[in-house]
């Protein structure tokens, strides 16, 4: 090991806890709305209902696919597929949102970016597969 191995390893070290800290928003953000979803809140119905024009009975299939995308992300040995995952759920969301006009498109489009930024400091792989260089 040189003279930098150990600033290299101190480094690794500092982007897991800080990949881990980014990946728990959206771990958190989306088990609360699928458990949400599983509570039958009136208020989320009729949200789903009315104001995004979906037929209540969709409901618990997309509570299960977000829960399903959550716990694919917070598996570290499927962690990479449950970004992948999460990214086409949340795609599906700032979709919907631009749909209506509703500038809350933002919020998925935003919780995206923090599950691939948690995900490429958590996984050194995935940051030697797509590394970032300067210049």
């Amino acid at each position: 090991m040189g003279a930098y191995g150990g600033v290299r390893q101190s480094l690794g070290r500092v982007a897991l806890w800080v990949g881990w800290i980014l990946s728990a928003a959206p771990i958190l953000l989306m088990a609360f709305g699928a458990a949400m979803v599983f509570v039958g809140s009136p208020q989320m119905r009729d949200e789903f209902v009315n104001r995004f024009g979906y037929s209540a009975s969709f409901a618990p299939i997309l509570g299960m696919l977000e829960l399903g995308c959550v716990v694919l992300y917070a598996i570290p040995q499927t962690a990479v597929l449950g970004a992948i995952v999460m990214t086409g759920y949340l795609g599906g969301a700032v979709a919907t949102h631009v749909r209506i006009g509703d500038p809350g498109f933002v919020i998925p489009l935003a919780l995206g970016i923090v599950v691939w930024g948690g995900i490429y400091l958590r996984e050194p792989r995935l940051r030697a597969l797509l590394p970032l260089r300067r210049g």
